[in-house]
């Protein structure tokens, strides 16, 4: 039976399975995603990550969310993928090709071990989707969409249900996030992930929100944003790029048996 070597990581409880294709092939990453991710027939994970090698950056990086669809980006998995390379010989700073463009990443800490990442430019549209009827949502584009929901409480969302429905309002689908305003710096966020459900953080969910925030409502540069997963920390001068920071946790390192449509720990 064939296995696979893999790594399962999670950065403030997001978690994914690492696979190192710089020197191997992985031949479906969608059908793996969806077998290896299953959480009752699997390892269980919000996502495949693949580390593969480039030609304009230190490393190229793929993600697949747990139904097989692909991902232009992901913040937590950008600082898992810098904690793997620095820990198998690569450099504390990286660049990393992804399907948002070139993201650069710099470890910063060793105990506890949190990476700060270049997220790019967020560009925050408050009319998108007031045009479309919706209120209190504001689209943010950070290489892949999102939707903030400004709220008064996390409880008065129900995301599980209104989650899938803004995000179908975008033609390849929006994570969407409930936000609550819970000082001048500082916000407390739940995440629905389009190809994943609720997730315990979203990187760049994380960015987005706030983005909107300092955009809209005046928040002040670093945001600590607190999500189910524990504390992100985003700085944006309104302008240029915007730096994500937060902790990269190494879970175990095992070999996978693919058994048809069964993806489990070999023994």
């Amino acid at each position: 039976m064939p296995s696979v070597p893999v790594t399962k990581m999670h950065g403030t409880l997001n978690d994914f399975v690492l696979v190192d294709c710089r020197t191997r092939e992985l031949p479906n990453p969608a059908a793996f995603a969806r077998q290896v991710c299953d959480r009752h027939a699997g390892i269980g994970a919000d996502g495949l990550i693949l580390v593969l090698p480039s030609q304009s950056a230190a490393v190229k990086m793929r993600i697949f969310n747990p139904d097989g669809t692909e991902a232009e980006s992901c913040g937590n998995g950008i600082r898992c993928v810098a904690r793997y390379v620095r820990e198998h010989g690569g450099p504390g700073e990286i660049s990393l090709e992804t399907l948002a463009g070139t993201l650069h990443a710099n470890v910063v800490s060793f105990d506890p071990f949190e990476v700060r990442v270049d997220m790019g430019v967020p560009k925050v549209d408050p009319a998108m989707l007031a045009a479309a009827g919706v209120k209190d949502a504001y689209c943010v584009t950070l290489g892949n969409p999102h939707v903030v929901l400004f709220v008064s409480a996390l409880a008065d969302v129900d995301l599980a249900e209104i989650g899938p429905k803004l995000s179908a309002k975008f033609p390849t689908g929006a994570n969407v996030h409930a936000a609550v305003r819970a000082g001048p710096q500082r916000l407390l966020v739940r995440h629905y992930e389009r190809g994943a459900g609720l997730t315990m953080a979203c990187g760049t969910g994380a960015v987005a929100c706030a983005a909107a925030g300092i955009t809209l409502f005046g928040l002040k540069s670093p945001v600590e944003v607190n999500v189910p997963g524990g504390r992100l920390q985003v700085e944006w001068d309104g302008a240029g790029s915007a730096f994500l920071t937060g902790p990269a946790a190494h879970v175990f390192d095992a070999d996978v048996a693919l058994d048809g449509e069964r993806a489990t720990l070999a023994r």
